[in-house]
């Protein structure tokens, strides 16, 4: 079993070479679970007003359930609370396809490749990482980079 799975109703393959390429770059080796689920363009928007009081569509967000864990290499142990069964639960990752597909004919590749990108985004979310200040985007952003070269993709 891969260290990082992801529970989806989709393709569980291609989000668990995901969840393996973001565990390799951030070298994490306990048992960890994430969900990522798929919601329409309306339903993201109210997430994104309900949380982040932003009243407009946005391709992903990311609902962590562990705090000050950047940088950290986790441990199940330390987390008795959110483990079941042995593993250890980090967040929910939301897509918007419809926004994600967009995003990708404006930028001029797949719709595949930037689902990879923004799951890849919402993982790195999921572990601490974020783009509040420049330099913490500017670490999160090589973070990401890395991941992606582990999957085979280029900038």
């Amino acid at each position: 079993m891969p260290n990082l799975t992801v529970d989806t109703d989709r393709n569980n393959a291609f989000f668990d070479e995901i969840a393996a390429a973001v565990a390799k770059t951030l070298k994490q080796t306990a048992k960890l679970k994430a969900e990522v689920l798929f919601v329409s363009d309306q339903e993201i928007k109210e997430l994104n007003k309900q949380t982040r009081n932003t009243d407009k569509v946005t391709d992903v967000l990311s609902f962590p359930t562990l705090d000050g864990i950047r940088g950290k290499v986790l441990k199940v142990k330390d987390y008795p609370f959110d483990t079941e069964d042995g593993v250890l639960f980090i967040g929910s990752i939301v897509l918007c396809e419809q926004k994600i597909a967009e995003q990708a004919e404006e930028l001029g590749h797949s719709t595949e490749r930037e689902m990879q990108y923004l799951t890849v985004h919402g993982f790195m979310h999921l572990f601490g990482y974020d783009h509040m200040e420049e330099s913490d985007k500017a670490e999160m952003r090589e973070k990401e980079k890395q991941a992606m070269l582990v999957l085979g993709v280029q900038d």
